[in-house]
């Protein structure tokens, strides 16, 4: 009875330290895994690499309209317009894109529109995009009017934001909002980037700046109107081009640390496979010296 328990008690102990120490095979296993995960890393970085020319004329493009538009408001003096005090309704439009892998970009913007909608809590909302869209149904599930997704895929052009317009005048009556908001991602460098803010006036407050009959304007026309559409278009377009160059530069940022991340982890177990297999061969070494000095 003695025996089989001293036996039973050293089985378990052998087993336990054996479930405390990997095997030769599994860090063989996990090796391999890790020098996968860094071909893809890699190959994901120059994908990056070569898409982020294309991003920085998009962006380049955004910004002739940025200042196209900001010209003319500047000079009719739009900002000047105060926001009216009976029931004011506000819209944000949140722009990001549906891919991940692309560090903390998305979290980032969702962080900047849930601190707005803290502030003003009936503020309707427009997801472009299937990473904002799911961070902010989270908290805030009623506030999400429209929704779209297919984003970020490529360069964005003026054809797929005047869809996206067409479809928030359509379905919203965009014209309704005394103050409208689009959230992005603006490109600092080719490292950073910051969660940011662009107005959008209504053909209301347009019609009623200061300056704008310094313009030579057809009073039966629908300029204001027609400058709200374009004006809602183009930033939408300019909004989703410095998002798309943003995201470009973070993907290629994050799969850059991931690939030196999985290089350090592979000369790590690389060392750890080593000092496993010459501890396997060392026992195997000493069981058959045991084993041949007990024979003789």
């Amino acid at each position: 009875m003695l025996a089989r328990s001293v036996l039973s008690q050293s089985a378990r102990c052998a087993a336990s330290q054996a479930r405390g120490y990997a095997t030769l095979k599994e860090v063989e296993l996990r090796l391999k895994s890790i020098k996968n995960i860094e071909k893809i890393t890699k190959t994901m970085k120059i994908v990056a690499s070569t898409r982020l020319s294309k991003a920085q004329k998009a962006k380049a493009a955004a910004k002739m309209i940025d200042v196209a538009d900001a010209t003319f408001y500047d000079v009719a003096k739009t900002k000047d317009v105060p926001e009216p005090l009976e029931n004011p309704k506000h819209l944000t439009i949140a722009i990001t894109s549906d891919k991940g892998l692309c560090g903390s970009i998305h979290s980032q913007l969702a962080k900047a529109v849930k601190r707005n909608l803290e502030s003003h809590p009936d503020t309707d909302v427009v997801a472009i995009g299937d990473k904002i869209k799911m961070q902010l149904l989270r908290s805030y599930p009623d506030n999400i009017k429209l929704a779209f997704n297919g984003i970020g895929k490529d360069a964005p052009t003026f054809y797929e934001s005047s869809l996206i317009t067409a479809k928030i005048l359509q379905e919203l009556n965009a014209k309704q909002y005394s103050k409208i908001t689009i959230f992005f991602n603006d490109p600092i460098s080719s490292l950073s980037f910051v969660p940011s803010t662009k107005p959008i006036y209504n053909s209301e407050t347009i019609q009623t700046s200061p300056g704008y009959n310094i313009f030579e304007i057809d009073p039966e026309g629908k300029l204001p109107t027609d400058l709200f559409e374009y004006s809602l278009t183009s930033q939408v377009l300019s909004a989703m081009a410095q998002g798309y160059a943003a995201e470009i530069s973070a993907r290629r940022t994050a799969m850059d640390n991931a690939s030196k991340n999985a290089g350090d982890m592979i000369n790590r177990y690389s060392i750890l496979y080593n000092r496993t297999r010459q501890a396997v061969i060392t026992n195997e070494l000493v069981d058959i010296i045991t084993g041949a000095s007990s024979l003789d």
